[in-house]
């Protein structure tokens, strides 16, 4: 990148027009709450379509809420970004009425960004955390 070139960086309008016509973004009702400075939010309602065999969120979107919390957080720092590794711990089983994940840069430099992210389980407005992960997104 040149010294005079900026970067346009993600923000919640942005990520709203963005996840409104992606198609996985779509089919998960994924609702963007917050992509500033470093952290984004976002969330998606259970849907039994969305269970494995024991009828909790499956562990694939668990991962798709977290890799995509902590690559729009990345984003909100440095423009478009990504994914070149996350890891994600499982705590508990996905029960909830609606499912929340939360991702913070924990490091921005010019070529990579890693960031942590949480997937949290909500009922009655409680929230559990169900999932811890971390990530590197490389800048596009």
């Amino acid at each position: 990148m040149e010294q005079n070139e900026t970067r346009q960086v993600a923000t919640l309008p942005l990520m709203q027009q963005i996840a409104s016509r992606t198609g996985f973004n779509t089919l998960t009702k994924t609702e963007v709450i917050a992509c500033d400075n470093g952290f984004a939010e976002l969330t998606i309602p259970f849907d039994a379509e969305y269970t494995q065999h024991h009828g909790f969120l499956h562990g694939g979107l668990i991962g798709y809420l977290a890799d995509t919390a902590i690559s729009w957080s990345a984003a909100s720092l440095v423009g478009d970004v990504l994914t070149s590794e996350f890891r994600v711990h499982f705590l508990a089983p996905g029960k909830g009425e609606r499912f929340v994940g939360r991702g913070t840069v924990i490091k921005a430099g010019r070529r990579q960004v890693v960031a942590r992210g949480e997937v949290f389980a909500v009922n009655d407005g409680e929230e559990k955390l169900i999932a811890t992960a971390t990530g590197t997104c490389l800048v596009v």
